[in-house]
């Protein structure tokens, strides 16, 4: 069975997050059905990550194995036919490795948070950004973020329910950065490293908005990783503004 890569942007509102469930709209569940209408069967399909409900993506990856030799062009324009309504894109498809996988081939993930800083309502930008009605230090942010790259012990910004083995983990970037955006000014945060514990960009932006906001000071923040204990976290901040952005791979199948 020729197995293919695709990667994924989808708007994360509808969903209950990326994983199929039974009773309830999912990104996987979306793509699994449309699958089916090429080829009449159960579909499972693997990601690189599994977000959240309200969690978007810019490039989610995943892989799907297929019985027919597809076109990588033509499978990709027949899934988005069928996707339709649904606010899910296959914007790639590449042939890929039979031994090739979405999750466990990926060396690096990275995520972007954007937080929007106005006092008027998001209407447009509605779910799509963390609305705030205060201004933001985004220099003592990145500085309060530097103490949170390199290799530690997460426990304070990891969900209760998180099911990875060990809360060490290592970042290798949180850069904080303001920028200019179409509906007023944005503070981006950005984070990169191999894999990620449950909640944990969010509970690294909650934080570090305390910071931005002045209640805490940047090394506050160090204090509180260092305390490896969850009551030590800022407030978690919510999931609309959270993009998947990308994923690396050693060998990319799609050629980046």
């Amino acid at each position: 069975m020729p197995r293919y890569a695709l990667r994924v942007e989808y708007d994360g509102r509808p969903f209950a997050g990326w994983q199929r469930q039974a009773d309830q709209p999912s990104v996987q569940g979306a793509i699994e059905a449309a699958l089916a209408r090429l080829e009449p069967r159960d579909h499972t399909i693997a990601a690189a990550g599994r977000t959240d409900a309200g969690v978007h993506a810019l490039a989610q990856v995943a892989h799907c194995d297929m019985n027919k030799d597809w076109d990588p062009f033509r499978l990709s324009e027949a899934l988005n036919y069928h996707l339709k309504p649904a606010p899910v894109a296959i914007t790639a498809a590449a042939l890929a490795d039979n031994d090739w996988h979405a999750r466990f081939s990926a060396v690096e993930r990275r995520y972007l948070f954007r937080i929007l800083i106005r006092r008027a309502p998001a209407t447009l930008a509605a779910g799509q950004v963390w609305r705030i009605g205060h201004d933001l230090d985004a220099g003592a942010m990145h500085e309060a973020a530097q103490h949170l790259v390199g290799l530690h012990d997460f426990t304070t910004f990891r969900a209760s329910i998180c099911q990875a083995k060990s809360p060490v983990k290592t970042m290798d970037a949180v850069d904080v950065t303001r920028a200019q955006g179409l509906f007023g000014p944005e503070i981006h945060i950005r984070c990169r490293a191999r894999s990620f514990l449950h909640n944990q960009v969010r509970s690294f932006v909650g934080t570090l908005e305390r910071v931005g906001a002045g209640a805490w000071a940047p090394e506050d923040v160090a204090k509180a990783l260092a305390a490896c204990d969850r009551a030590a976290c800022g407030p978690v901040s919510p999931p609309h503004g959270l993009y998947l952005a990308g994923v690396g791979y050693p060998d990319d199948p799609f050629g980046g």
